[in-house]
């Protein structure tokens, strides 16, 4: 395989410092795609049991990487999304149940709970302010409370949520916990079973280094025929190749939400990329994502006017940065970023900065120079 140095050959000049958006793919996963076009040109779907190999094997690293006790947990999703849609509109919902969730979350982790006000499910949307944003969670919890769901990491602030006491508070007081894996799944450690969680999902695009259009949906086990299905199809199905078997079920397994043809062309993508990930291992990457994220904001506690939006304690943040410059218009310091090769994010009130385990400090180091002399000019 490829050194870690030749797995993104970047073009000479490009500061890529936006993996919490679209990460680039590794080398590795370029050429798995490129082999998997050419056997298709060349042979169709001849080898689609070896395609099928593939498959597994995403599974079971997707499994690994969430500490999921089985790939038999682990479906294959289009998005982030249709994985919160599974569990909103699985449920059986009551009218004057409530789901809690953070006043900052991406509109996917909200938009999926509020779609369920026709029902009469109450959205209480809480504020993370403060020193203890678990404990805002939780106290929020009372008995009409029927789902905590959270992002791990918050997108624009990059703020990270202890998903232990999360989750053990869940468990002690009756309330399921939805956990949006998808701004540390990659970057950090993550764990289903120490957090407590009964449904966990992320999209391969960001920090797993994979393409769009193929994500990951744990279910605890206990929980996956409480999730009322409205996506039917082969695939889903116990006995998927047996097309004329008329006493059909829904399989055992969490393939139960992939109703149809799966993405056999991302799962080359995000399987190759996964590895990637497996052989430097998930500690060290969690690490030297930390060490860059320190980095930053050590080079950008100088400059005048300094806004920060993250935190700076390495137990509240993954590998978002996010802040804003006095006398600078967000919009008119990003556009000047993206022509200075800087390729970043406008969230949270300011620009959002995330690097990858693999980003170069010469990278960082460039784009702190750059933004010195833009706050002093």
């Amino acid at each position: 395989m490829y050194a870690i140095r030749d797995e993104f050959p970047q073009v000479a000049g490009l500061r890529y410092l936006n993996h919490a958006a679209v990460a680039p793919w590794p080398r590795r996963a370029v050429a798995a795609v490129g082999r998997f076009a050419e056997q298709n040109a060349r042979h169709g779907a001849r080898d689609y049991p070896l395609w099928l190999q593939v498959e597994n094997s995403l599974r079971e690293r997707l499994a690994r990487l969430l500490n999921a006790p089985s790939s038999a947990d682990i479906a294959l999703v289009k998005n982030t999304s249709e994985a919160l849609s599974f569990v909103a509109f699985g449920l059986d919902w009551k009218p004057g149940d409530q789901v809690v969730i953070s006043d900052e979350e991406f509109p996917s982790n909200r938009v999926a709970w509020e779609a369920l006000r026709p029902q009469g499910v109450e959205v209480l949307q809480i504020g993370l302010h403060g020193k203890d944003p678990e404990a805002r969670l939780l106290a929020a919890c009372g008995p009409r409370t029927r789902l905590l769901a959270i992002s791990a990491v918050q997108y624009a602030s990059g703020l990270r949520l202890d998903l232990e006491r999360l989750g053990h508070g869940c468990r002690q007081r009756g309330v399921l916990f939805c956990v949006d894996a998808i701004q540390q799944l990659g970057a950090l450690p993550f764990d289903v079973q120490s957090g407590q969680c009964d449904f966990a999902m992320a999209d391969g695009h960001k920090w797993l280094l994979g393409p769009e259009g193929l994500g990951v949906f744990y279910c605890r086990s206990e929980l996956r025929e409480q999730l009322r299905l409205h996506e039917y199809g082969w695939h889903m199905l116990e006995h998927p190749g047996d097309y004329q078997r008329k006493d059909w079920q829904v399989a055992r397994s969490a393939r139960r939400f992939e109703c149809g043809s799966p993405n056999m062309l991302g799962a080359m993508a995000l399987e190759a990329s996964l590895s990637l990930l497996e052989e430097v291992g998930m500690e060290d990457v969690g690490r030297a994502v930390q060490e860059r994220t320190q980095w930053l904001l050590e080079g950008l506690a100088g400059l005048p006017g300094l806004s920060l939006h993250s935190p700076r304690n390495p137990a509240r943040r993954a590998g978002i940065v996010t802040f804003s410059l006095a006398g600078w218009n967000n919009q008119a310091l990003y556009d000047r970023l993206r022509r200075e090769q800087v390729i970043c994010a406008q969230r949270g009130g300011g620009i959002r900065l995330s690097p990858h385990f693999y980003s170069e400090g010469r990278i960082i180091e460039e784009t702190l120079l750059l933004l010195h002399r833009l706050a002093a000019a």
